[in-house]
């Protein structure tokens, strides 16, 4: 297959928002949301997709409402949509919105999939170059323009970080660290881009932090994409055991306006080119945009112009 061109994307601001929240608020007040994220100088939002949530949607209606946001899958699942599919979606939000739209492809987990799907997530960097094959492969076979829209794969371990540098516009790393994020960075070399996802929680002191990190972490440390991941930056079983140690908290999730402030700045350093903001909240409540005033006022972000 002849090599494809990719549609331009616009320039990311150092710091957008990864929002669950956002997924199933109502569509007329998450026009009025998304205007506000924007106004407050954020420069994305990602919406994550399962099988009872649809990203693609809300992003588009996000888009809409806006000027400048990009707007991103964090991420859209390779095994719910086959891959033409997928591709024609992502197709049409970018002839929609040009240079505004970011499709993040991953292969899930084997835990929350093999139930749908029997073998999913086995050989996952096979699966992943395959469907991208087929992807590339129907835009060929529409006869439409030889340019696909920018892409960016979620990857943790370096196999699916090198598909990713040959065969996307970079990555969207999750539940890492700025230790991950500057091994990626090495691993991608200078020009893909790297997006990871850092989790906060605003008003607590280091007790509170930890808390609720533990309830947040105690589902992701069930899942062996994580559990290799975090192993592999020197985490052990102590460390992973009953909802996280300290250790393993304090690296993952950032508390207070200056530990916010601090955590961003060292993925930046480390080489991430933007960096999303996941304030945590319970399952079900309300997009917390008091959390994001106060984040966007701790960080200077700017609007935009």
């Amino acid at each position: 297959m002849s090599e494809l061109g990719v549609e331009p994307l616009a320039p990311l601001s150092p710091v957008g928002l990864w929002s669950g929240a956002l997924v199933t608020t109502d569509h007329t007040e998450l026009r009025d949301v998304a205007l506000e994220v924007e106004s407050l100088g954020y420069g994305s939002i990602w919406l994550f997709e399962a099988p009872t949530r649809e990203p693609f949607v809300p992003l588009s209606l996000v888009l809409a409402a806006t000027s400048t946001l990009v707007a991103g899958t964090g991420i859209a699942n390779i095994w719910l949509r086959h891959p033409g599919t997928m591709q024609a979606t992502a197709r049409a939000i970018t002839q929609a919105f040009p240079g505004r739209f970011l499709l993040g492809l991953g292969v899930s987990h084997a835990r929350m999939m093999e139930p749908l799907f029997g073998a999913a997530s086995t050989r996952p960097i096979p699966r992943m170059r395959a469907y991208l094959d087929e992807m590339d492969a129907s835009i060929v076979a529409s006869g439409d323009s030889p340019l696909r829209p920018p892409r960016v794969l979620a990857a943790l371990g370096d196999g699916m970080l090198r598909l990713a540098r040959d065969r996307a516009e970079g990555v969207h790393p999750y539940l890492v660290s700025p230790e991950h994020t500057a091994h990626a960075r090495e691993v991608l070399g200078p020009e893909p881009l790297l997006i990871p996802e850092q989790a906060v929680v605003v008003h607590a002191d280091r007790d509170g932090v930890r808390m609720r990190a533990r309830t947040y972490l105690t589902n992701y440390l069930g899942l062996e994409n994580y559990t290799n991941n975090l192993r592999r930056l020197g985490f052990d079983d102590a460390d992973l055991a009953d909802g996280g140690s300290d250790r393993l908290c304090d690296a993952l999730i950032a508390g207070g306006e200056d530990g916010i402030r601090r955590r961003v700045q060292e993925h930046l350093d480390a080489g991430a080119d933007h960096v999303l903001v996941h304030v945590l909240a319970a399952s079900g409540s309300p997009p917390p945009l008091a959390d994001w005033r106060t984040i966007a006022a701790a960080l200077s972000l700017q609007p935009p112009a």
